[in-house]
């Protein structure tokens, strides 16, 4: 199973994992690979940037995902979304917290 790994500018340390079934045999025309994400989820994710191309048959293990359920979400879904540690997502969420608190006071 081959896919493609893309971060968003909108939520760093978050990935998602774009299934290409058919790669090689899947690069003749431009394709807009993130089309398979919900409009909805898309659209908060914000400008997309290429991180690389992993065959997953080919990987032993992955950092920070079970490789087996992300074949999973691969085949069952096309995509898989890789969100950041807790820790990492606690930390955000308190910095945008006390940004929201500064703004307010200016």
């Amino acid at each position: 199973m081959h896919c493609d790994i893309y971060k968003f500018t909108k939520h760093s340390d978050m990935y998602v994992y774009i299934a290409r079934p058919d790669y090689p045999d899947d690069t003749d025309e431009i394709k807009d690979w993130l089309g398979v994400l919900p409009k909805d989820f898309r659209a908060t994710l914000g400008t997309s940037k290429f991180v690389m191309h992993l065959d997953l048959d080919a990987t032993e293990k992955l950092a920070r995902a079970d490789k087996d359920e992300v074949i999973a979400k691969l085949k069952s879904q096309g995509y898989f979304v890789q969100m950041p540690p807790q820790d990492v997502m606690r930390r955000q969420a308190e910095m945008r917290a006390r940004e929201a608190q500064d703004n307010k006071y200016d």
